[in-house]
């Protein structure tokens, strides 16, 4: 955390991921002054492939999250009336229905939940919906009263026109939808003012009011602006959730096979995003939760957290977890709903150890099979990684993804690049910055870079040649036949 000054100005950075709501205060140098974080609640589940935000989830979290933050920042000595600007960030590929005065018609419906694989379409459940929109958009909402979003938020089955950055003018797209014009909000481009911290508002967060809210993008494309991502051949693997890979490009894309093209938090950019892990480092926590009570005397007996007591014992197995694969179909893709997880490759050398390695070099695997294909059709190999979310906190994690690449890997200081690339839009909007460039530079932090092991990186490429590319297509028939049994 950075001291504070009577002269100094700062940018506030709102993210609000599927698991945690976090303010970020930053000075306009790019240093972390202080923050606020809250955890969101577990989602509802009322049945199989059904995930719905409990109650008013999101905004409740992000108001304790902004007490936390302004809490940290007078006790620093900070004036809130130096804030210049706050960019809101919040979790991609949701639904949020509204009713005419802006309060929820329906609890907000996550990613995960398969009927965003549809359409929307009007059920019994919702009761008085007058607006459907993004995460983005009830949250400027509530921060402004003003019905208004980034143009940048809308992936999926929404009737945006990614060339022109608004509302399609296809009244056949529309109707794909199943929307209208009067049932969506008016929206912005990036770096642009949604609108101002109402009196309301700023109220109950403890904020003056009018400080200008601003326009990002969806939580991705905000990550990789953040990182620092905006040169050719750097990818982004971002390790939520979600875990998603990405590049930024200047074209809109329309004949891409293996990727989509997305818009990015920078206008007139895109974000170039391949196939990524559903529920990928979801399956991380899982693990920990289900088997890691075995494991927690050992790691307060020496005095570290279970995260790290796992990190340590799977550092100590070798690469390739001695035959253990793990398929990371937690959560399947739309595509091919009947898959599940899997490990295989027991036999009795197997530890808690090789299963939480096995579960890691399984995501890195993953993001490489679905990132080559993205490479090859861009004509631009990946030179450099970057890694960012809470698992890039993990050296085990980075080496990993940095032999089963075969290109050197970094982490940037702050791992959570979210909140940078809200700051950056912010100060973009008020001035603080000239260009993006200039922006990323400033604010962007580089961390610890990681090397390749030349042997791992050999012995991974023929277990993912020989072995791990095969995999769907020897279970897929298998699990076909079983997901009709039980689910």
């Amino acid at each position: 955390m950075d001291n504070v000054s009577i002269n100094k100005k700062y940018l506030m950075g709102v993210d609000i991921g599927t698991q945690s709501a976090k303010v970020v205060i930053f000075d306009t140098e790019g240093n972390v002054v202080c923050e606020g974080k809250q955890a969101l609640r577990k989602l509802d589940i009322p049945a199989p492939l059904l995930a719905e935000h409990p109650d008013d989830d999101l905004w409740d979290s992000l108001s304790i999250a902004f007490h936390k933050v302004m809490a940290n920042f007078h006790k620093l000595g900070g004036d809130p009336q130096n804030i210049l600007a706050m960019g809101v960030c919040v979790i991609r590929c949701c639904r949020v229905l509204l009713k005419q005065n802006g309060e929820l018609a329906y609890p907000v419906i996550n990613w995960m939940d398969k009927r965003l694989n549809k359409p929307y379409e009007y059920l019994d459940a919702y009761q008085g919906v007058k607006y459907v929109t993004t995460t983005s958009g009830y949250i400027t909402h509530r921060l402004t009263g003003e019905f208004r979003d980034t143009c940048a938020n809308y992936i999926g089955w929404w009737p945006m026109d990614n060339d022109t950055l608004d509302w399609s003018l296809d009244p056949a797209q529309w109707k794909s939808c199943n929307l209208t014009r009067d049932a969506v909000f008016d929206v912005v481009k990036p770096g642009e003012i949604l609108g101002h911290l109402s009196d309301k508002a700023a109220q109950h967060l403890g904020l003056p009011a009018g400080i200008p809210v601003i326009a990002t993008a969806h939580d991705k494309a905000v990550e990789a602006l953040g990182a620092g991502t905006l040169e050719p051949g750097v990818a982004l693997i971002s390790l939520g959730t979600y875990i998603g890979a990405m590049v930024h490009g200047q074209a809109n894309v329309k004949d891409a096979q293996h990727f989509w093209p997305f818009q990015a938090s920078v206008p007139g950019r895109y974000l170039y995003e391949c196939m990524g892990v559903r529920r990928g480092m979801w399956t991380i926590s899982w693990f920990r939760d289900q088997f890691g009570a075995a494991a927690q005397a050992d790691a307060q007996q020496n005095d570290l957290s279970i995260e790290d007591l796992l990190n340590q014992e799977a550092s100590r197995v070798p690469a390739g977890c001695e035959g253990l694969l793990t398929v990371h179909d937690w959560a399947p893709p739309s595509e091919a709903e009947f898959r599940k997880g899997a490990m295989i490759g027991f036999d009795g050398r197997h530890t808690r150890a090789h299963m939480y390695r096995s579960m890691l070099e399984g995501i890195a695997l993953t993001m490489k099979n679905h990132m080559d294909k993205m490479a090859e059709e861009l004509g631009v190999p990946f030179k450099n990684l970057i890694i960012s979310g809470g698992g890039a906190n993990s050296d085990l994690f980075m080496q990993i993804f940095a032999d089963i690449f075969g290109v050197p890997t970094r982490r940037n200081a702050m791992k959570g690049s979210a909140a940078v690339g809200c700051a950056v839009n912010a100060g973009i909007a008020v001035g603080v910055f000239s260009s993006y460039e200039q922006a990323t530079q400033k604010m962007v932090r580089m961390g610890e870079h990681f090397t390749p092991n030349t042997q791992n990186h050999a012995l991974y490429c023929a277990l993912n040649q020989q072995v791990y590319q095969r995999v769907n297509a020897q279970l897929d028939p298998l699990l076909q036949a079983l997901s009709p049994l039980v689910d």
